[in-house]
């Protein structure tokens, strides 16, 4: 046996489009919207996309748009 923990999960396998994972999806979408939250993390977001990270981001965003998990 491994020394990894083994996390369980009351899912039921529903292959793509997991109609429990998109409740919870979309239930943490509302909490997020709801917590105030959003405007703090717009900014932090904009200020990436300015900042530093600019290029890195660019780069992850073209490879997403191919298709592509990581660039």
């Amino acid at each position: 046996m491994s020394d990894r923990t083994e996390q369980t999960s009351n899912l039921k396998m529903e292959g793509e489009g997991s109609r429990e994972g998109s409740r919870r999806f979309q239930d943490a979408q509302h909490e997020f919207a709801k917590s105030g939250e959003v405007e703090k993390k717009a900014k932090d977001a904009a200020r990436a996309l300015d900042g530093d990270e600019a290029a890195e981001l660019e780069k992850a965003r073209k490879a997403s748009a191919q298709g592509n998990a990581s660039a």
